[in-house]
């Protein structure tokens, strides 16, 4: 499975993703400037998390507009997988590819810690490496993470099981001390309703090493690969 990783001005964590699908997985990655756009060559793209053009105006509000991601859209469309990890996920919702917004924090203040998530389907390819509600450990690193959606968006995905991740305690508690931004119902990752395309705030790229001391986010690059053994 060859991975291609977008670099836009201001992305830094295109670099931790290549070390996880290149070094740790073994996979071959590429990495795509933003201006590029014959991505056809890559089985999975990553948007990376940083900070595109420098978050003005708005998170990933620029970055839409790079000429790579047109052919970004037309990927997901022929039903390959996208992956968009914290600015990745916001480059994401703007271009139209998941609903909703990431807006401010819901104390305005930028958050760098570690997080416990629930995992809450794993019949999907990004999930199938973990087990049915597992609670699992991720970091964090944002400052307008908090996911809202208009009453309807968020009903239909929550019926159509589009919500992956969810913030939690250690116990898996899902409740608002659990909820480190504010974000509705806890969410912390979604896919599009075809599920080849998934979003989430939370690093599984910072949680993949053994050196790290952290590896809960290897089942998302597990299950994506099929290495899942049953």
């Amino acid at each position: 499975m060859k991975f291609g990783v977008i670099v836009f001005p201001g992305s830094n964590c295109d670099r931790d993703m290549a070390m996880v699908t290149e070094g740790i997985f073994g996979q071959p990655t590429r990495m795509v400037w933003h201006q590029e756009t014959d991505i056809s060559d890559l089985d999975v793209i990553a948007v990376p998390g940083g900070f595109s053009y420098g978050d003005y105006l708005r998170c990933g509000a620029i970055a839409r507009f790079s000429p790579v991601m047109q052919s970004v859209i037309d990927h997901a469309n022929q039903g390959k997988y996208v992956l968009g990890v914290c600015n990745g996920f916001q480059v994401l919702t703007e271009v139209g590819l998941l609903p909703g917004a990431l807006v401010r924090n819901r104390d305005l203040h930028f958050i760098c810690d570690r997080q416990f998530l629930r995992v809450e389907n794993n019949g999907q390819v990004w999930t199938r490496g973990y087990r049915p509600n597992q609670v699992i450990n991720i970091p964090i690193a944002h400052g307008e993470g908090r996911y809202h959606a208009d009453p309807d968006t968020l009903k239909a995905i929550e019926d159509q099981g589009q919500v992956l991740f969810r913030y939690c305690d250690a116990q898996g508690n899902v409740d608002e001390a659990a909820n480190p931004n504010g974000s509705l119902n806890n969410i912390a990752g979604i896919t599009n309703t075809a599920g080849n395309v998934l979003g989430m705030m939370p690093h599984p790229e910072r949680a993949a090493d053994h050196s790290l001391g952290l590896v809960d986010g290897k089942g998302l690059f597990e299950g994506l690969l099929n290495l899942v053994t049953a």
